[in-house]
């Protein structure tokens, strides 16, 4: 049966036919499959931000021009391609498992992305404001 709205259930059935949990130890399993599937996510983010963000100084804004002498298929472009690919790919499986309206599935999402960017992504947050409060705006 399809769930509509959030119900509280050890069986639920994720993704695949073939992935449905009826026991606690497995249920358990699929949860911390989702917590460290979220934490990968973060961590794929991270490293996109890093090949994106790689070579240039760093007090330059991120947004600035990119650098259309470096080719049309560099390696950082292609990295970050395929980067982006994969992220996208696991973002949306992310989101496909949250559709499955077990909240514990609900919970665990939550909880690995917030590890995964609290881990690996809140410098980045923390070294674009240092940017921003450089700028000496009067």
């Amino acid at each position: 049966m399809m769930h509509m709205t959030f119900y509280w259930s050890r069986q639920v059935t994720l993704l695949f036919s073939s992935w449905r949990t009826d026991s606690w130890p497995s249920y358990a399993l699929t949860l911390l499959a989702c917590v460290l599937a979220s934490v990968f996510y973060q961590y794929l983010e991270h490293v996109r931000y890093r090949v994106r963000r790689s070579g240039k100084p760093a007090g330059e804004p991120l947004l600035s021009q990119p650098n259309r002498a470096a080719g049309k298929w560099s390696a950082k472009k292609i990295a970050g391609g395929l980067l982006f690919g994969l992220s996208s790919g696991l973002g949306y499986l992310l989101m496909l498992a949250v559709m499955s309206f077990n909240g514990g599935v609900f919970l665990a999402i939550v909880l690995g992305l917030t590890i995964g960017f609290l881990w690996l992504r809140s410098e980045d947050e923390d070294e674009i404001a240092g940017v921003n409060s450089t700028c000496a705006c009067a």
